[in-house]
């Protein structure tokens, strides 16, 4: 008797155990890369987005998230024929994409600019004139441009989804170009 009893305790508990790793594998979160500030970011994907502009130092009127950080294109990317983001794994760690599941309001930014692109793992990235958008993971605060100029591959995106100027004290190499 006692022998079958532990029996159906273990089997009892190996059942629970894997339950809880079935769950955790049906995720559909965007993964933990850390967001903009060093946190990570939390496996809900964010509803609606929005775009505005912003007077940047250094840069000039430069599209900003809806939390006032400088938004990015990264010129591996392509707009044409389609847009096409090509920043995964430890680049979108250092550049997480801006992403949305939901509307996107824009203030300053010629609505018909403004779209998405699917990812790879499905997700919903923002794109402006067919370019992908992306924080700086090292950017520390709201209107801060540290990651312009980046291995002369990375700049704020303007209004138009053109490159911003990289004006005196912007980085034109270093740093994690990808």
């Amino acid at each position: 008797m006692l022998r079958t009893q532990r029996y159906a305790v273990g089997t009892v508990a190996g059942a629970f155990v894997l339950a809880l790793a079935i769950s955790g594998c049906g995720s559909s979160g965007t993964g933990s890369a850390p967001g903009p500030s060093g946190s990570s970011t939390s496996s809900a994907r964010p509803a609606a987005a929005t775009l505005s502009t912003a007077k940047v130092d250094k840069v000039g009127t430069v599209v900003v998230d809806g939390k006032g950080f400088v938004l990015y294109r990264f010129d591996k990317d392509t707009a044409k024929p389609a847009s096409k983001s090509n920043c995964y794994g430890t680049c979108a760690t250092q550049w997480p994409p801006a992403l949305t599941t939901g509307s996107v309001n824009v203030k300053g930014i010629d609505r018909s600019l403004v779209s998405t692109v699917t990812r790879a793992d499905g997700s919903k990235q923002l794109t402006l004139a067919g370019r992908p958008l992306y924080r700086y993971a090292e950017d520390n605060a709201p209107h801060e441009a540290s990651g312009q100029g980046v291995g002369g591959i990375w700049f704020a995106a303007t209004p138009t989804g053109a490159k911003a100027a990289t004006g005196a004290g912007a980085t034109s190499g270093g740093g994690s170009g990808y």
